[in-house]
């Protein structure tokens, strides 16, 4: 491939000799020769140390870098590898199924492809492989695979698959309504609007119309949507839930929509969690942390009702109610292409939006109280209530994470009080950090309240300048009209 690739495999091999005679007669190239190999030396030590499996071979096929992970994966020794050429090391191969040789050929990447083998010691391993071109100046001069194991988390998510297989065959776990636990009546708020959030929950609890819930972190999320599919009639039927962030994409689609012996190497006859969920609820969760790919496919299963399986040439009609939540505003998610826009549409039949625990002050001291009664009979404990200045307390903190953190809050109170009664001194100390108030004789406004009056600002004046057409005022501020009806809902 020409004398400045070979210079670069020398190098990589640590045959130095002859350049470091040229060098010799030349200080200022020996001075440049050195930090190249200081630089070479030092890229070999970071892919050395990196979690995945590096495989890089040149024009010609040959290994010229192979680390340690992808030696474990392969089951073999670096020595047998490297500078060897691909099919002498894995005579299993061909040109055809190696993907290093084809990218070498055709210059084009492979990317995420799924691949399920058991390597020479007999150890079973799933990876997820790219393949790239290496290009350097418009000449291809070799390929450079990385495979990202993937091994413990597919066997943990199938053993999970396979316990809800399970799990769905079972007459006590169908009596005893699946794994969904919270009824409607375990979301406690004395806030208004939580109160008609859950009346109108039993109403659309008797429909099968898709759900869609927002709200931030620890606002109760799944305790409402556990509440909604124990109040319908299907409450007798598979509850089934997943997180979309919990699982890499590579295995997401799998896992929901299950797979077929030889769809990919190594796949097997598997359901997906919409085939185990049939005639109950799917709940699918950060459905914004879900691949834009696999969203396209959950919209099609959501309008036909049909799922398939991947390899599958025929599919499976599924009677299954979709539920899914956010921790993003949805608008937003969809403006910043985390969330289809047919499938946001498709999903918001039924809407509910859980306000923060900083916007319901009313409930601070009926959820201390229910976790302390909790952690009473955990603990062997008899705390009796808690102050009002704690209380007081709680209501100038932002409570980020909501009534989740509450709850550890209250946990922890539980742990250090003396005496019956919880006191500002049993908190946690990052709920007073948090409240030290600004210098009275600072003249600086705060950011967050300065951007936000000069946004309300900039929205009134649009608004006015459009006689108050959303469309126009939108296209004057530059942001799509979701997003600033979304902001006018907030500061509304």
């Amino acid at each position: 491939m020409g004398e400045r690739f070979v210079s670069i495999k020398r190098l990589i091999f640590g045959a130095y000799d002859e350049k470091w005679a040229f060098a010799a007669r030349a200080p200022k190239e020996a001075v440049m020769f050195k930090e190249t190999i200081e630089t070479i030396e030092m890229l070999k030590a970071i892919l050395k140390t990196i979690d995945e499996g590096i495989h890089v071979v040149d024009a010609n096929g040959m290994t010229i870098f192979y680390n340690e992970v992808a030696a474990r994966l392969d089951g073999m020794k670096i020595p047998e590898v490297l500078h060897q050429h691909v099919l002498d090391s894995f005579p299993s191969l061909d040109h055809q199924t190696s993907t290093l040789l084809n990218v070498v050929k055709s210059g084009q990447p492979i990317l995420n492809e799924p691949q399920s083998y058991t390597n020479l010691n007999g150890k079973r391993v799933d990876t997820v492989n790219t393949t790239l071109p290496l290009i350097v100046q418009g000449e291809l001069i070799g390929a450079i695979e990385i495979a990202k194991d993937l091994t413990r988390i597919k066997e943990l998510s199938e053993q999970l698959v396979d316990l809800q297989a399970r799990m769905h065959k079972s007459p006590k776990q169908v009596a005893t309504g699946h794994i969904a636990t919270f009824e409607l009546d375990d979301f406690l708020s004395h806030d208004p609007k939580i109160h008609q959030l859950k009346a109108l929950s039993k109403k659309i609890a008797q429909t099968s119309s898709p759900v869609l819930v927002y709200g931030e972190t620890g606002t109760g999320k799944e305790v409402l949507i556990q509440g909604i599919h124990n109040e319908s009639p299907r409450k007798n039927e598979p509850f089934i839930a997943q997180n979309c962030a919990a699982i890499p994409s590579q295995l997401l689609e799998s896992i929901l929509f299950g797979t077929v012996k030889g769809s990919f190497t190594g796949a097997v006859d598997r359901p997906g969690l919409f085939e185990l969920a049939d005639g109950g609820t799917l709940f699918l969760d950060e459905i914004n942390s879900m691949p834009l790919d696999v969203q396209a496919k959950l919209l099609r299963v959501l309008q036909d009702g049909v799922v398939r399986r991947i390899g599958a040439t025929k599919g499976k009609t599924v009677n299954v109610r979709i539920m899914a939540a956010l921790n993003e505003h949805p608008l937003l998610c969809v403006e910043q292409k985390k969330l289809r826009e047919d499938l946001y549409y498709r999903l918001n039949v039924i809407y509910f939006e859980l306000p923060p625990l900083r916007l319901r002050p009313f409930d601070f001291e009926l959820l201390s109280h229910h976790f302390i009664s909790m952690y009473n009979e955990k603990f062997q404990k008899n705390i009796t209530g808690i102050k009002k200045e704690a209380l007081h307390l709680f209501q100038h903190y932002p409570w980020p994470g909501n009534v989740r953190e509450l709850k550890h809050v209250i946990e922890y109170a539980m742990n250090i009080a003396d005496a019956t009664v919880i006191t500002c001194d049993d908190l946690p100390q990052h709920l007073w950090v948090d409240r030290e108030p600004i210098a009275e004789s600072s003249p600086i406004e705060p950011l967050r309240e300065a951007l936000k009056r000069k946004e309300q600002e900039l929205i009134t004046q649009a608004l006015l300048e459009t006689d108050g057409n959303v469309q126009q005022a939108a296209l004057l501020l530059n942001i799509p009209r979701q997003t600033l009806q979304y902001k006018l809902k907030s500061h509304a």
